[in-house]
C-alpha cells in the first residue's frame, strides 16, 4: 500500500497500524510526547517502539533529529551505511 501526501509526494511509510488504548495509556503517551517534544502521537509511538526494541537487543538507528526522521528502523545499502552500524 503506497500513500501520498496532499501534494502527491510518496510517503516513506506505506503501512498503517491502528491500535486501541485506554485513557491511562493515552495520557501516558501524551505526557511522553509533550515531555520529549514529539511532533505527533505517531512519532511518539514510533520512538517508544524503537526504545522498547532496543531494550530487548535489537540494533536500531540512533535517535533522529528532524520530525520527518522519526522512525524505528532504516535499511541501508552498502554504499550509504553509517560506520557505526557497519559489520
Amino acid at each position: 500500500m503506497t500513500e501520498t501526501t496532499a501534494k502527491g509526494n510518496e510517503l516513506a511509510r506505506g503501512e498503517r497500524l491502528q491500535i486501541m488504548v485506554d485513557a491511562e495509556e493515552l495520557e501516558a503517551l501524551e505526557d511522553f510526547r509533550f515531555n520529549n517534544r514529539m511532533p505527533s502521537r505517531a512519532a511518539a509511538i514510533r520512538e517508544l517502539l524503537r526504545r522498547g526494541l532496543a531494550a530487548t537487543g535489537y540494533k536500531l538507528d540512533k535517535r533522529p533529529g528532524a520530525s520527518s526522521e522519526y522512525g524505528v528502523t532504516r535499511s541501508y545499502s552498502d554504499d550509504n551505511r553509517p560506520d557505526e552500524i557497519a559489520d
